[in-house]
């Protein structure tokens, strides 16, 4: 009965440029660490082989030392790696594979299927029927051929392919890259491994999208996951299990701020991050002078506990109450100038509401307490902490890639 580890989308080599330099390093290094628990995993497992179907590498221009990094961190389990190109690393005519040949960066126990075919391994009772990418896109069902491919009595038929399942994943990404949603059945497989859908998803009982086993993206889709496959013989149904492998928890929160107690079930919530968590925080709505020295507080505890915080405030309002500016004694041209700052908060478009924020918050705390010691000079309580912008801002959304 063949064991098997079913990964996908490693895109060793991937870069994080929404990320401050510090955070980035560390996401792209996880994806390695990523490998080398799935190694441990197989090893454990004793599984006939591991699956990777696809997008190895995230471009064809990693470095050499990336590619022989990667290859490190197969050293884990001796049994047989069997992988194939996606579309971020096809297998081209000059490709980051043909590279790897060269420097010889592939172990022997590394089984690059480069070209269409069957690659049987008896010893371990089943045979691989492989559709590597050779260019980046195609319109053309890559596994067509699978129905009538010929493998020998008694060893399991097992699909291997990158690409979009037709009229399974969203409408568009089912275009590049096609696979038939019944291609196991018409191909008799007893188990089709894909890769290109980040993440886990089984489309029917022998059809499985792994998804990549260390997170990247904003979505709660059943990343960071590989897959156990258990087949007990040709023609059976297999077992399928999801395992956790991923390190970092990526989670996208919103949140509006509209009474006390909103404030106080987000600072609640963000007192529990795990030290693992990287999260995207978008806040609207309206906070008061008390809140916001609270709130900014909060966050910079957070900072300094997760692996990585990007705030995105522009629709929080600061709204100073009339006990605020009681309490601030502006009075004269200052008093003006705060209600001036307050009115273009309200009215003013985009970044001239920003700026007008961030200035009714800096002037609030100067007047207030005088601000919070801090090495290296004095910063005023009230300040916001400082939205990731330019570079850092946005999110990402999924799509087959």
């Amino acid at each position: 009965m063949p064991r098997f580890l079913h990964t996908a989308d490693w895109q060793i080599g991937r870069q994080y440029g929404r990320f401050a330099p510090e955070d980035a390093a560390v996401l792209a290094e996880a994806r390695y660490a990523a490998i080398e628990r799935i190694a441990a995993l197989a090893a454990r497992e004793r599984v006939d082989a591991v699956l990777v179907a696809g997008d190895v590498f995230d471009a064809q221009t990693v470095s050499d030392r990336t590619i022989r990094r990667l290859f490190n961190a197969l050293g884990g389990y001796q049994g047989p790696w069997i992988l194939i190109p996606g579309n971020h690393d096809a297998a081209l005519a000059e490709s980051v594979w043909t590279r790897a040949q060269r420097l010889g960066a592939v172990p022997p126990h590394a089984h690059l299927l480069l070209e269409p075919g069957v690659r049987a391994f008896p010893e371990h009772g089943f045979a691989v029927l492989a559709a590597p990418l050779t260019q980046r896109q195609t319109h053309g069902d890559l596994t067509a051929w699978f129905d009538t491919a010929e493998t020998a009595e008694g060893l399991a038929r097992i699909g291997l392919a990158h690409g979009s399942v037709q009229g399974i994943l969203a409408e568009d990404i089912d275009s590049p890259n096609p696979i038939a949603a019944d291609r196991a059945r018409r191909a008799r497989l007893d188990y089709l491994a894909l890769g290109d859908w980040h993440g886990f998803k089984q489309v029917d009982e022998r059809t499985v999208y792994s998804g990549t086993p260390e997170p990247e993206r904003f979505r709660d889709n059943g990343s960071g996951r590989v897959v156990r496959v258990d087949v007990p013989g040709p023609g059976r149904a297999p077992a399928v299990e999801p395992l956790e492998v991923g390190q970092y928890r990526w989670l996208a929160w919103d949140e509006t701020l509209s009474v006390a107690s909103d404030l106080d079930l987000l600072v609640e919530r963000l007192d529990g991050l795990p030290p693992e968590a990287v999260l995207d925080l978008t806040l609207a709505g309206a906070i008061d002078l008390a809140g916001a020295r609270r709130l900014d507080r909060t966050l910079s505890v957070v900072q300094g506990r997760c692996r990585s915080l990007q705030v995105h405030r522009s629709g929080l309002r600061l709204e100073p109450t009339d006990e605020d500016m009681a309490a601030l004694r502006a009075d004269g041209y200052v008093g003006e100038v705060i209600a001036q700052l307050r009115q273009r908060q309200d009215a003013a478009p985009g970044e001239a509401a920003d700026t007008a924020r961030e200035a009714l918050a800096i002037l609030a705390g100067l007047l207030g307490d005088g601000g919070d010691e801090m090495e290296g000079g004095t910063v005023p309580a009230a300040r916001p902490v400082p939205e990731e912008s330019g570079r850092h801002a946005g999110r990402q959304v999924e799509g087959g890639q």
